[in-house]
């Protein structure tokens, strides 16, 4: 293949590579545009992308008109995901490195039954949860969506780290042993700082499903443990105009994982192509 054909073939994919990227971007767009305008604009059809401005509906999503204040919402919700988070990379260390690096027997069938546990319709277990939570006195309590969290995301991350930890120099492994380490110290100042890539992006694809998580907390909490996603689903009624102010706090709540993918979208790469993408 000619040089030209080949910078002909490297614009034609960088074109359709742009294209992607800007239908994927228009949603957002849109729902930005949106929450700027006033709720009969927000509610034309066709749109009207030539209204008036306004910050209407972020007072209102922010309480400043005498509704309720999305603060505890998020504070559930950055309570819940950044606890849930540290849980998982706590418990997936160990246990990927025992199917990795010190592999365990048949450590593929552990591995398939670590994502077989995802194969189960969330809804499906809701029921049993819920009695369970009920019966326990943990209903509407932060915690138990942090233990939730952390055994939903725990599979995958296990998953994300032992391809990670596969890469990991055993030599190095061994002259620490020899050096008189023991397994907490190898973990902590060997293994960690090597695998650091796939710790962050292990993180951050845990702190995403947390922080987006929806149906366990919409039947498991009410006040006090509400999540951020339950409260946006609080804006959505039968009757009246709700769409700008949806689309403001739509994006309001979305900033945190916009911010955190963008921010390490590399790794986010790498993670979820299970290290193959360097």
């Amino acid at each position: 293949m000619s040089t030209i054909a080949v910078k002909r073939k490297g614009i034609g994919l960088g074109l359709v590579a742009w294209l992607l990227g800007i239908v994927f971007f228009l949603p957002i767009a849109w729902m930005a545009l949106t929450s700027f305008h006033s709720e009969t604009d927000a509610a034309t059809n066709p749109p009207s992308f030539g209204a008036a401005l306004t910050l209407d509906g972020y007072r209102e999503f922010f309480g400043t008109g005498g509704g309720a204040s999305p603060w505890p919402a998020l504070i559930n919700s950055t309570v819940a995901s950044l606890a849930s988070t540290l849980f998982v990379l706590l418990l997936a260390l160990p246990a990927a490195y025992a199917l990795s690096i010190r592999p365990v027997k048949k450590w593929t069938d552990v591995l398939f039954f670590f994502l077989s546990t995802k194969m189960l319709p969330v809804v499906a277990g809701l029921l049993p949860i819920y009695l369970f939570a009920k019966n326990t006195d943990m209903l509407d309590n932060i915690w138990l969506l942090v233990i939730l969290y952390t055994s939903m995301n725990l599979p995958i991350a296990v998953w994300m780290r032992q391809s990670f930890l596969a890469e990991v120099p055993v030599a190095v492994i061994e002259a620490a042993r020899v050096d008189g380490a023991r397994l907490p110290t190898i973990l902590a100042r060997v293994v960690a700082p090597i695998a650091l890539p796939g710790i962050a992006a292990t993180a951050l694809i845990c702190f995403i499903f947390s922080w987006n998580e929806l149906l366990f907390a919409r039947v498991l909490t009410g006040v006090v443990a509400e999540t951020a996603p339950v409260f946006l689903t609080g804006f959505i009624t039968s009757q009246g105009l709700f769409l700008a102010k949806v689309c403001a706090a739509s994006l309001v709540i979305s900033l945190p994982v916009l911010a955190a993918g963008f921010a390490a979208q590399d790794k986010l790469v790498q993670g979820l192509s299970l290290g193959a993408v360097k």
